[in-house]
């Protein structure tokens, strides 16, 4: 099973569209909200993107919302979950 991280803020829409997707497919995901202490920062170091949501599957940044669909269209987000 895939280690998913996903980044977030509560009042984010693209967040809540990709919890939606991740929810949808059943998988489990930790949650961190960057609102909190130093959360953002080590999202960035992380992931290299300063935007929420952000991904992380598998200890590979996979980008925001847009990203995630776009693998989903592709068929490639079962792939990397499948790991």
């Amino acid at each position: 099973m895939a280690t998913v991280i996903i980044y977030t803020t509560a009042w984010c829409p693209y967040c809540i569209r990709a919890k939606q997707l991740l929810d949808n497919k059943q998988v489990t995901y930790s949650e961190v909200n960057v609102s909190e202490a130093d959360a953002r920062a080590k999202m960035t170091e992380l992931t290299g993107g300063r935007t929420v949501p952000q991904l992380v599957i598998n200890d590979q940044a996979t980008g925001g919302c847009d990203e995630l669909y776009a693998l989903e269209r592709s068929g490639e987000l079962d792939k990397l979950l499948a790991q």
